[in-house]
């Protein structure tokens, strides 16, 4: 039997799972593996997703082209409560794939469910505000942002002689690509070769002063990205200091207005290699708990990544998939059936099978993105105390009916998915101990 808490005990149990692209019901289903996992979420107070689908009925025209354009009944949207999620994020980069009236109808739909949210809104305050969930644990207040969007997604401040934009609350970075003598003296040869280096000065006799940087004998902007001279190749990253300080500052306000503070951010970009977290996440996560949050959950890659423990408070770098039912979206717009040279008479179920050539390519062809964990986190007198990960499967191989919902993964399976979380969460320093087919990590 679960204790039930009171708020000032200082015991507080979360359940998370990673990217929800929902458009199906799930409450039909029965499975004892499907309904241990809903379990899971029912008996922790606060149970997270990230919302990574748009909830409408394709009332607006589809934003710029590329990828799925997410849209789903708003009535899935209770199947996710059935399931137990309380609390999801909203900020990724499918927030704005139908533009200003996909946001405000998503935030509307979800304004009338039970759901707790944040991360977009209709101006940038709004989407940087933390959203608060009232549980029988305290009050936990949510921060939401995403590294990876579409510049005319990026919600913008209001002004006194202008409405705001309605879009995601940003984290963006900069980007610098080292490399050495040879390499850099031939870029900047291929760059006055192109004419780029007369673009350039034409520009900057043309905009305001300081907006197209100068170039020097260590620094070179070429094509859009910017070159360091060092010895050796590597990339480093760094965070926008006015995107740093407004999430921070929201982390401060919640740390006063609640009990519990939490941070998601949506991040697609990668370090060295698809399962390494870039240099700027792993700086953000730890600014965020150095500034007041109890936890920071990432997300976006759609595979999961490593654990580390700060100051006694969990980052989860991904957490991969949860519900993945991406490619049952009901319409897709023209020009993503353009990009694969279909005609109008082309059906969606045309569009999925040529983006994954019959199920041999993308997410589709590859069963890392089908194998996941769920984590359960055990708060008691506000320490953390134990970290359960729960594998789970989302059925890599079958229909395109009936993948994509989690279930819990069998011994196999778990077995595969937790050395993968081992591995991946070593070099953080933290050690994931395996016990009757769940990963434990104890503090």
């Amino acid at each position: 039997a679960w204790m039930i808490y009171d708020a000032e005990s200082g015991d507080f149990t979360l359940v998370a799972g990673g990217d929800t692209m929902i458009t199906r019901r799930l409450k039909v289903f029965q499975e004892d593996s499907f309904l241990r996992l809903r379990s899971l979420f029912l008996d922790a107070d606060v149970r997270f997703a990230n919302l990574e689908m748009l909830m409408h009925d394709f009332e607006h025209s589809p934003g710029s082209a590329g990828g799925t354009f997410t849209g789903s009944d708003p009535k899935n949207l209770r199947e996710l409560e059935w399931l137990g999620i309380n609390l999801v994020s909203c900020a990724n980069n499918h927030s704005y794939d139908y533009g200003e009236g996909g946001v405000l109808t998503n935030l509307s739909h979800l304004k009338a469910s039970d759901l707790v949210y944040s991360g977009t809104g209709r101006n940038l305050s709004e989407a940087r505000a933390p959203g608060y969930l009232d549980t029988r644990a305290g009050r936990v207040a949510l921060v939401s942002a995403s590294s990876t969007f579409s510049e005319s997604g990026r919600a913008l401040d209001q002004r006194p002689d202008i409405k705001g934009r309605p879009g995601l609350n940003p984290l963006r970075f900069m980007e610098s690509h080292t490399v050495d003598r040879p390499a850099f003296d031939e870029l900047r040869r291929i760059s006055s070769g192109l004419g780029l280096e007369a673009q350039k000065h034409a520009q900057r006799g043309f905009k305001p002063q300081g907006a197209v940087p100068e170039d020097t004998d260590t620094e070179f902007r070429f094509l859009g990205k910017k070159f360091a001279l060092g010895e050796e190749f590597g990339i480093s990253t760094s965070l926008n200091a006015r995107d740093l300080e407004g999430n921070l500052k929201w982390v401060r306000d919640a740390r006063r207005m609640s009990d519990w503070v939490i941070v998601s951010v949506h991040c697609h970009e990668s370090g060295k290699h698809r399962d390494e977290p870039p240099g700027f996440l792993v700086d953000f996560a730890k600014k965020c708990i150095d500034e007041g949050a109890d936890l920071f959950i990432g997300h976006g890659p759609h595979v999961t990544r490593g654990v580390e423990i700060y100051k006694g408070k969990p980052i989860f770098y991904s957490l991969g998939n949860f519900i993945f039912q991406n490619d049952t979206v009901r319409w897709q717009p023209s020009f993503n059936y353009d990009l694969m040279k279909m005609d109008a008479g082309a059906t969606p179920a045309d569009f999925y099978d040529a983006r994954s050539e019959l199920d041999s390519r993308g997410f589709s062809g590859d069963p890392i993105y089908w194998e996941s964990v769920v984590v359960k986190c055990e708060f008691v007198k506000r320490r953390m105390s134990q970290i359960t990960l729960h594998p789970i499967d989302l059925g890599y191989g079958k229909t395109r009916g009936q993948r994509g919902r989690p279930v819990l993964a069998g011994s196999d399976m778990s077995k595969k998915i937790l050395q993968r979380m081992q591995r991946l969460s070593k070099p953080f320093g933290t050690s994931i101990k395996v016990d009757k087919g769940v990963g434990v990590v104890k503090l």
